[in-house]
């Protein structure tokens, strides 16, 4: 078993930069493939970005592409995706999840086992 906590999250003008980190509990975490997602009011949640286990592939929505990176540092236990050139559309809550695989990592939801309580991104126009 493996918890999750995601920190970072803020108000933030459009054109700006946050770094949301996803620590996790036990020894394991290098085995996890992570993903972010995110729900905005209204909406259902949606794919984000995902990181391999070794970092080698990383995955990323197209509303994203090129604005975002998620990165992962196994011997801290932690997830991170730097978000640069906020847009208000990017406002939402947003969660991280761990797969444990040894391969891949998934772009949908449902493929995840482990999720964390979410933090909230508010970006003002």
């Amino acid at each position: 078993q493996v918890q999750l906590v995601e920190s970072g999250g803020g108000l933030v003008q459009a054109g700006g930069s946050l770094r949301l980190s996803c620590a996790a509990s036990g020894r394991t975490f290098s085995s996890y493939a992570m993903g972010w997602f995110r729900q905005a009011p209204g909406k259902e949640r949606e794919f984000v970005a995902a990181i391999t286990w070794s970092s080698t592939i990383t995955y990323y929505a197209d509303s994203v592409k090129g604005r975002f990176t998620i990165s992962r540092d196994n011997a801290k236990n932690t997830v991170y995706l730097q978000m640069n050139s906020l847009k208000p559309e990017d406002t939402a809550v947003y969660y991280c999840a761990a797969d444990q695989r040894a391969w891949g990592a998934p772009r949908v939801s449902f493929e995840y086992e482990h999720w964390g309580q979410g933090t909230q991104v508010t970006v003002s126009s």
